[in-house]
């Protein structure tokens, strides 16, 4: 691998860091209400009502974070004009 291909690899590597930032700040808030609601709910339970219905309200939740983060993702790439990234 030669010193140009390397830069470029290398420029690659951090514009990739730089969205992967972007896109935790975007979605870090809603994600912390959302698993603190989440673990609130889990420790006003007993034992026994941890599985069943928390435990699904818990499968729940966890779902709708990985759809913001492609929602910010789709939204980034939109703004900054990438159909498909490098």
């Amino acid at each position: 691998m030669d010193a140009i291909q390397t830069a470029i690899e290398n420029e690659v590597a951090v514009q990739k860091a730089e969205e992967v930032g972007r896109l935790l700040d975007v979605v870090r808030g809603m994600a912390e209400v959302e698993l603190r609601q989440l673990a609130e709910m889990l420790v006003s339970k007993s034992n026994r009502e941890l599985l069943g219905k928390s435990e699904f309200l818990v499968r729940d939740g966890v779902p709708r974070i990985g759809v913001r983060l492609i929602e910010a993702a789709l939204e980034e790439r939109k703004k900054r004009g990438l159909a498909d990234p490098a």
